[in-house]
């Protein structure tokens, strides 16, 4: 039984190894330059993690099918080395310490920096169970808000105020559209709960809290639509909550702005 139970481990980690490197169920394709990087980090942890396993399989394996079935007496019992504890502690969280270092450059990258005065600047407001995005209009200004306004029922779902010119030209759409190779700024908000902005093909995901205003900045590079989560529970509805992203050409999106009204 011993040696059985030996083998079955490690015919389970070749498996389980096979599975990652046939990469048959995998992340969507990266469409920007820091999800290469953040792609990359992956990677490194991943294959990090990959020889501990290994490694640690292989040894249970080879113990399970020399000892499993040893009718050579009672077990003992050790206390073990302080010194090899001490040892291997200190090596795991060198190494772990040291991923986490190199993996915080490609997030600090985007959250520590501003974006570039290129940017084009979106504000999403997320609510149960639905995404606003808005742009601003020819006077290249977001309009004032007026909670008093605010009605989904009237198509008003972010409270643009009637009485302020600058909201007159902001455009509420309820799918994202940004161009490709050009710097887009997000300015995210909630109206009502904790959601997540979540594109997989950006590696990138945001919460959006109510009474903030979080800055994050990306350039997406690839062409195509792209599907848009929230990637946090946020009430009964949350399935539902679904949007797309459209990057396109700089043509293309120079001319969605005019029939948008926004174009200048």
């Amino acid at each position: 039984m011993g040696k059985a139970l030996g083998l079955l481990l490690w015919i389970i980690t070749i498996a389980a190894v096979a599975m990652f490197a046939v990469h048959k169920w995998w992340f969507p394709p990266s469409i920007t330059e820091h999800g290469q990087l953040v792609d990359n980090q992956f990677m490194l942890t991943l294959v990090v993690v990959a020889i501990v396993f290994v490694l640690a399989q292989v040894a249970l394996g080879f113990v399970v099918f020399q000892f499993g079935s040893s009718r050579k007496g009672d077990a003992t019992y050790s206390h073990g080395s302080n010194k090899l504890e001490v040892t291997w502690t200190t090596i795991t969280a060198a190494v772990f310490v040291t991923l986490g270092i190199l993996g915080q450059q490609v997030w600090a990258s985007l959250h520590f920096h501003e974006a570039p005065p290129n940017a084009l600047t979106i504000e999403v407001t997320a609510q149960q169970f639905a995404w606003n995005f808005r742009y601003a209009g020819a006077d290249d200004t977001f309009g004032k808000l007026d909670p008093l306004q605010m009605s989904d029922s009237n198509g008003n779902p972010l409270g643009l105020d009637s009485k302020d010119p600058a909201a007159k030209d902001d455009i509420v759409t309820s799918t994202i559209t940004v161009p490709a190779n050009r710097p887009v700024q997000l300015i995210l908000k909630s109206k009502d709960v904790i959601h997540s902005f979540f594109v997989p093909n950006l590696r990138f995901k945001q919460d959006l809290v109510p009474g903030m205003s979080i800055r994050v900045h990306f350039t997406p590079q690839v062409v195509g639509h792209y599907e848009l989560a929230c990637a946090e529970l946020c009430g009964a509805g949350h399935y539902k909550m679904k949007s797309y992203m459209d990057v396109l050409s700089a043509d293309d999106f120079e001319k969605w702005l005019k029939d948008k009204g926004v174009g200048k």
